[in-house]
């Protein structure tokens, strides 16, 4: 039986905060030690934080990630660690050290880098062109970061077929949307059980601006089940004593790597053999822990976004944060949102109720303030909304009130609750959702006013299953049911409802799924059952709101295609697919 001792980390660091989170892995070093580990790893760019975008274009920067780094050496006396960090050569690499017994006695440098999505890795890096295996008293280890194991074939490949790998360790930076966590298991059992491997992924948690990352981490064996995985979205360590002889049993009895080296033609890996360690530590036996962690996938999105919001708010330096509170339901669920992250105490909410604001909403905004514990404050809009229609009377003079006077209202609330923010120091979130943002059903400088958007990748549909779901977590209902039943409405008009301006969301939302995270064409989207004249009139919504969106604040990613850095596109554009087709005939009263 040949044993390793493996701890992983599981780490929240802040961006450029290279000390800190330095200190973070000094304290999982001393964790493991703790625990006896014989090999500990922490995700990839834990040094510098991930992504730290032109931070990686300040050579100071480049130079103290390094330096912080080569501090660590001397705690991994008596075992090994991997770090993810900065090597800088005759270029930048995203790179592990390897932290051996007291000294960085190699280094593991990434070779495929993201450009896609939220990834601009060739901006900044070169790709390596080297792929070493490490052996530790006789185990042969594959390092890989992030990309690398995504792919069949590549670094890992090489590194099982070549190198004779039979540890295979990922350090990831990989962030988070729905389901993502799954499709992770996914690919690592296959790369567990094609290359019949152990395989160890240790990723990120927290938020950075406007992604979010879940951790998960974990640990399966040459089978492709589950030997342990972490907690999602906190902090966490897990040590896991591993069976290496089980590997080698598994390879003797399927044939499938021997012919796959007799086929291959590549040249041998290079093998980094680790010094034996002069003091090994001292091992106890390890309590037992769960191998999966089930999660429904609303409980799952919740906890992404309270993680983002408390990390955005706490790592930039606020305390408290204000939001409006309308009685509806977007601003009901980002005040819980906010609550949970940060504690009710510190939350302010706002009701800035005009002429046509209705008693219910009034009362529904209270009642959520009072039951979550928040502060509360009624600032009425009547007032200042009759001073501007009197400074505006002459030039408006002979014209019908419109969308003007209901934006207006929308943009005095957005100050009042600028002046809060500077008066105190608040930071205010906003509190639209990513159905309203994406075909403009907002009002620039107005509810999108403010330093974070909480909602700003949740559909209308999500936000109600949301909504419902936090009524269920505590000992009573904390949103009142009167806020989740009743017809959305922005109140800026008599007896309006979203509706009179939008196709119900139960429409709408599917339909943008389709046009912005697949990039189906209006004619496509008809095509999978919905009205070819209602598809159209979205799409041209969408197009024409990109400039609202290029202005609203940062919100955090919980879907594959997010607005910002996942979706880019120009706001001054010629190209609109509905309106192509429809020169063409294609789309009837385009």
């Amino acid at each position: 039986m040949r044993t390793l001792r493996l701890a992983l980390a599981q780490l929240n660091p802040k961006v450029g905060d290279l000390d800190g989170n330095a200190s973070l892995v000094a304290e999982s070093m001393r964790r493991a030690r703790k625990a006896g580990a014989d090999l500990l790893v922490v995700p990839e760019m834990v040094i510098p934080g991930y992504p730290p975008e032109d931070l990686l274009l300040k050579p100071s920067f480049i130079e103290r990630a390094m330096e912080v780094t080569h501090a660590l050496a001397p705690l991994s006396a008596g075992m090994t660690v991997l770090v993810g960090t900065l090597e800088r050569d005759v270029d930048l690499y995203n790179a592990a050290a390897v932290l051996h017994d007291g000294r960085w006695v190699a280094t593991y440098r990434k070779r495929f880098l993201p450009n896609y999505g939220v990834f601009d890795e060739n901006r900044y890096f070169m790709p390596s062109r080297e792929n070493p295996v490490y052996v530790r008293d006789g185990t042969v280890i594959g390092i890989s970061i992030c990309e690398d194991i995504w792919y069949p074939g590549g670094p890992v490949e090489e590194q099982v077929l070549r190198g004779g790998a039979e540890l295979l360790i990922n350090l990831s930076a990989s962030p988070y949307h729905a389901g993502k966590a799954d499709e992770r298991l996914r690919m690592l059992a296959t790369r567990s059980t094609d290359h019949q491997a152990i395989v160890v992924y240790a990723n990120l948690i927290g938020g950075q601006d406007e992604i979010v990352f879940d951790g998960a981490s974990l640990i399966v064996d040459e089978q492709g089940r589950v030997v342990a995985e972490c907690e999602r979205f906190t902090e966490d360590f897990l040590v896991v004593d591993l069976d290496l002889s089980d590997v080698f049993g598994a390879r003797l009895h399927d044939p499938r790597l021997r012919k796959g080296r007799q086929i291959d033609e590549g040249p041998a890996t290079p093998r980094v053999v680790l010094a034996p360690i002069a003091a090994p530590l001292a091992k106890s036996p390890l309590p037992p822990r769960p191998s999966r962690i089930v999660r429904a996938p609303e409980v799952e999105i919740y906890d992404a976004l309270v993680l983002a919001t408390r990390d955005y708010v706490r790592k930039n330096g606020f305390q408290t944060v204000a939001l409006g509170l309308s009685g509806g339901i977007d601003s009901a669920l980002a005040a819980c949102i906010a609550a949970d992250a940060i504690g009710a105490e510190n939350v302010v909410g706002v009701s800035m109720p005009s002429g046509f604001t209705s008693g219910a909403s009034r009362a529904d905004a209270e009642a959520l303030a009072r039951a979550l514990g928040m502060r509360f404050f009624a600032l009425p809009i009547a007032d200042a909304m009759a001073a501007y229609e009197r400074i505006l009377a002459a030039p408006f003079e002979g014209r019908a009130p419109d969308v003007t006077e209901e934006n207006l209202q929308a943009r005095i609330r957005g100050n009042l609750l600028m002046a809060l923010s500077n008066k105190f120091g608040w930071l205010v979130l906003t509190t639209g959702n990513k159905s309203e943002i994406a075909v403009g059903y907002n009002t620039l400088y107005g509810d999108t006013a403010g330093g974070y958007a909480v909602l700003k990748d949740v559909y209308k549909t999500q936000v109600f299953a949301l909504a419902r779901l936090r009524n269920q977590r505590g000992p009573t209902p904390v949103i009142p049911e009167f806020t989740i039943t009743r017809p959305p409405s922005a109140e800026l008009r008599p007896d309006q409802t979203d509706q009179d301006s939008l196709p119900p969301y139960e429409t709408l939302d599917p339909v943008l799924r389709a046009y912005l995270e697949e990039d189906r064409s209006a004619a496509e989207i008809a095509a999978l059952g919905f009205d070819l004249e209602l598809v159209t009139r979205v799409a041209r919504m969408v197009d024409a709101s990109e400039y609202k969106r290029r202005q609203a604040p940062p919100g955090v990613k919980i879907t594959p295609r997010a607005f910002g850095k996942d979706r880019r596109m120009p706001i001054t554009n010629g190209w609109r697919d509905w309106a192509e087709r429809a020169a063409a005939g294609e789309i009837a009263k385009a």
